[in-house]
């Protein structure tokens, strides 16, 4: 018996985030042996017209389509739809984020939205990353094709059991605590939160107190903008003993950070979120978490369980951090994220989807 053939409509790395790493992932995952893979890499959009002809010549049984969140992007994949559907193809999309409901219902002109509506009617299935995420596609899509599968943690950027015991060990010998960010550097990522939180740290320092936090800031600036209001904002209030900026790090250098900070530190509000693979990555690695009730960050933690989970309204403080029970928390992060956000469990669950929708 033949393999049933999936081609891949995604955006595959380089660059490396969230959405390139999980397609990544599953691509190059176990499940090659039970089905056929091929891939169209749309994350350079100068290759819309070379794309568009591999996908009118694939005969592929299923199309793996991650969406776009632009109102732009949004016009390359109505033409993907279009093409699939003329050519009767069964479509299963998958949306790395929580904005796409509304771009579609409130920045969109009407005959651009009206065509979202007509076109993921007719699709075979839309994953989410969590249950919180489902409303996006209720009213447009019937509910038993809107499958949940949450993000994962790639296993080589878990730390082994005895070094998470070690790590364990030491926690309390340790007179300074690393706070990380690890995300791209977007003013709406919440890296200012964390600034105001080292300036606190600073003037308490200042006036007698023991230093107690170490700010690491890991990701990559896409302005010029971003780069100088966050090196203004260290110059001015004497900032530079507290806050070290890496740049962007993986492989060896990511391990690193995760393996000795001690929190982790996420503040987003950022539009278009969805469920952060870095999170995962840090409750993996026993780091307790710090970050907002946004997008589908709920369905990952839990605020006095996980870590601390802002409301919308509250602000980070320190004396919070100081009263955090991190070990205890740290030991219970990683647990879940073993149990629930395993590459393992990640496979599984888009075996699932593939094989529910083929079979229809």
């Amino acid at each position: 018996m033949s393999k049933k053939k999936i081609c891949f409509i995604a955006q595959f790395p380089p660059p490396i985030h969230g959405l390139s790493k999980a397609v990544d992932t599953l691509y190059n995952s176990r499940l090659q042996e039970k089905y056929e893979f091929e891939k169209i890499n749309i994350t350079d959009n100068k290759k819309i017209f070379l794309n568009l002809l591999q996908l009118i010549k694939s005969d592929a049984d299923l199309f793996y389509f991650t969406i776009s969140q632009t109102k732009g992007g949004n016009l390359r994949d109505l033409i993907i739809f279009k093409l699939l559907e003329v050519r009767g193809k069964k479509c299963l999309i998958h949306l790395h984020g929580g904005y796409y409901r509304q771009l579609v219902d409130y920045h969109m002109p009407l005959w651009q939205r009206k065509a979202n509506y007509k076109a993921v009617k007719k699709l075979a299935g839309a994953i989410v990353l969590g249950k919180s995420l489902k409303s996006i596609f209720v009213g447009m899509l019937d509910n038993r094709k809107i499958f949940v599968v949450p993000n994962c943690v790639d296993d080589k950027y878990v730390m082994a059991q005895p070094q998470f015991e070690l790590k364990q060990n030491t926690l309390t010998k340790r007179n300074v605590k690393h706070i990380l960010f690890l995300s791209n550097m977007i003013r709406t990522k919440g890296y200012p939160v964390l600034l105001e939180l080292a300036k606190e740290e600073k003037l308490r320092c200042d006036a007698g107190a023991v230093c107690k936090y170490h700010f690491d800031f890991c990701g990559e600036f896409f302005s010029e903008d971003e780069e100088q209001y966050f090196n203004d904002y260290i110059q001015k209030y004497g900032l530079n003993d507290y806050v070290t900026y890496h740049g962007v790090v993986v492989g060896d250098e990511k391990r690193a950070f995760l393996k000795k900070s001690d929190f982790f530190a996420l503040p987003t509000r950022y539009p278009k979120e969805g469920q952060p693979i870095s999170i995962i990555e840090a409750m993996a690695n026993g780091l307790y978490i710090i970050t907002t009730d946004h997008a589908g960050i709920p369905d990952l933690v839990t605020n006095g369980v996980n870590g601390i989970v802002l409301r919308k309204s509250q602000q980070l403080k320190l004396n919070m951090l100081d009263k955090a029970q991190i070990s205890q928390v740290a030991k219970k992060n990683r647990e879940i994220a073993q149990s629930k956000y395993s590459e393992i469990f990640y496979i599984r669950n888009m075996e699932r989807c593939f094989e529910e929708v083929l079979s229809k």
